[in-house]
């Protein structure tokens, strides 16, 4: 079974929260002519609710402003906008309108159908900057006939149970949209090779661009390699196509032909207690795709 994802991961400075959606979609649209094959777009974080970055004050305020609920006319929108065109579209993160009100960082991902395939909310926003209230769960979701895909958003790169769990799920690719503003941006990239190093998995880390973003997007492969990279802040595309039958070769034969930390285990090891998280690894459940459900 052929297992290729083409990708167009988008570079670019924020679209102002209030911008016409419609210029976001010729945007789109122009993409997919010029790339023709493309299956996958993706977008950085907050890419479709940009804020004025010179009015820190009234921040929280213009993010409370554009926050909607999943099932209002942004959500509806987008999903036409991925029907229309037949493409998975991953417009970045946008404020989303919790059931009680709640304010949520919250990645999207819409199939070809026209549909909302999946929704993450961020687990870990960047405190105290970020007033999103944390989501309670990873998501992965499937493309069919060629594998699965995990959420993780920006700041939740620094944490490594994130990938894991991704991981863990059942994930061959974490797309990671990005709107890193500061200079630990060098860091992040370095996060993102060694979460696609220790999970074995593809990593799409897609920043925004200056002036808002500090750029340097980039897709790593299951051993850490740099598939594709943005050098600077500056707009940008980068498009790949990923076989993610790599994922399984290197979980086989393992990285650089030699490490298969998801073989680590065997069922008759004893589990290993972990006090921080008040749980524990149980070698009998240490495999990708194991997760329940």
């Amino acid at each position: 079974m052929n297992r290729l994802l083409s990708i167009a991961a988008v570079q670019a400075a924020p679209r102002p929260a209030e911008a016409d959606p419609d210029g976001f979609a010729a945007e789109v649209e122009r993409l997919l002519a010029e790339n023709p094959g493309t299956r996958m777009v993706v977008h950085p974080e907050m890419h479709l609710c940009g804020v004025d970055a010179g009015a820190a004050a009234g921040r929280h305020e213009q993010l409370e402003a554009a926050a909607e609920p999943l099932d209002g006319p942004r959500v509806r929108r987008l999903a036409e906008l991925a029907g229309d065109l037949g493409v998975w579209l991953l417009p970045g993160s946008v404020t989303e309108r919790g059931e009680r009100g709640e304010l949520f960082n919250t990645a999207l991902a819409f199939s070809p159908e026209g549909r909302l395939a999946a929704s993450y909310r961020k687990v870990f926003p960047w405190r105290p900057y970020e007033p999103y209230v944390p989501g309670d769960r990873f998501v992965v979701f499937e493309v069919p006939g060629t594998g699965r895909v995990g959420f993780s958003i920006c700041y939740d790169s620094w944490f490594p149970e994130v990938a894991r769990h991704l991981a863990w799920m059942g994930a061959e690719v974490i797309v990671n949209p990005v709107e890193t503003t500061s200079d630990d941006r060098e860091q992040e990239v370095v996060l993102a090779r060694a979460n696609a190093i220790v999970n074995q998995v593809f990593v799409v880390s897609v920043n925004a661009a200056g002036p808002v973003g500090r750029g340097r997007s980039l897709i790593v492969d299951p051993e850490g390699l740099v598939r594709a990279e943005c050098p600077d802040a500056g707009p940008a595309l980068l498009t790949d196509v990923l076989d993610l039958d790599h994922v399984t070769r290197v979980r086989t034969h393992g990285t650089a032909g030699t490490n298969r930390m998801w073989e680590q285990f065997t069922d008759a090891d004893a589990p290993i207690e972990l006090p921080l998280y008040r749980g524990r690894i149980d070698p009998r459940s240490w495999r990708p795709g194991s997760c329940p459900g």
